[in-house]
């Protein structure tokens, strides 16, 4: 069983617990997308990345100085954002850390698709980033199929706890044998069926964790995930979408 996750915009370098052992995938194409982006003018590349003078100026300089094959921060733990810390992968016993480390995959704009221990350098690119790449019109034209079939290479079921904008690499080229379990965290308000970014990120994260930590191999068993107060709802779920409700 594999999870896929989206990545975070907040990123640090952090070599003093683990150092990345591994590769991401689709190294050479990030190496593509580097120098393609180094071509770029800082007040194109502001526009892309669509942020404040502070941010730009940070990451135009990350580009600039970026070396892909120095000792490089493991993926999992450069991340910042909401998700990652309710991961909480810095307390996880050594079990957890090692499934985190066979099953846990990183969906990115930069480098398609990464391993937890991949040593990556911080950047900012989002997938849906208005950038053509030479022939390519957008980021999701560059990457192609190449994340799909990297998340489906060995046939297992896949838990897609990413969000839309990066699913959607995935979801485009589903076939019928492939099995992708979308997890939904919602409440229901008035009657309906809302979702809230900020609590979907805390989930995500804490589902992360509750599937590492307890070794879970079978879809069936993340339906008992009880953490920040949801429950998995039988209604409102099918076999590609696992719906749990806020109570």
């Amino acid at each position: 069983m594999k999870i896929v996750v989206s990545p975070a915009k907040t990123m640090i370098e952090n070599t003093d617990c683990y150092i990345g052992s591994s590769v991401p995938t689709y190294i050479d194409k990030s190496k593509i997308l580097l120098e393609e982006i180094r071509q770029r003018s800082y007040e194109e590349l502001k526009e892309i990345w669509k942020c404040n003078e502070k941010i730009a100026n940070e990451n135009f300089d990350r580009f600039k100085n970026m070396n892909l094959q120095g000792s490089l921060t493991p993926a999992i733990f450069s991340y910042q954002g909401i998700q990652y810390q309710y991961m909480a992968v810095n307390v996880m016993e050594a079990s957890a850390i090692e499934y985190i480390k066979e099953n846990l995959y990183i969906l990115s704009g930069f480098f398609g698709i990464l391993r937890a221990f991949d040593g990556v350098s911080p950047y900012r690119l989002e997938m849906q980033a208005k950038m053509e790449i030479g022939e390519h019109k957008n980021l999701y034209e560059f990457w192609g199929d190449k994340i799909y079939k990297k998340i489906f290479e060995t046939g297992e079921v896949v838990i897609n706890l990413a969000s839309k904008e990066y699913s959607k690499t995935i979801e485009s080229y589903l076939s019928k044998e492939n099995k992708f379990i979308t997890c939904v965290f919602a409440e229901k308000k008035d009657g309906k069926v809302v979702q809230k970014a900020t609590m979907a990120k805390m989930a995500r994260g804490e589902m992360v964790n509750f599937i590492a930590s307890g070794n879970i191999q079978n879809e069936e068993k993340i339906k008992k995930f009880d953490r920040l107060g949801f429950k998995f709802d039988k209604e409102l779920s099918n076999e590609k979408k696992y719906v749990f409700i806020l109570e």
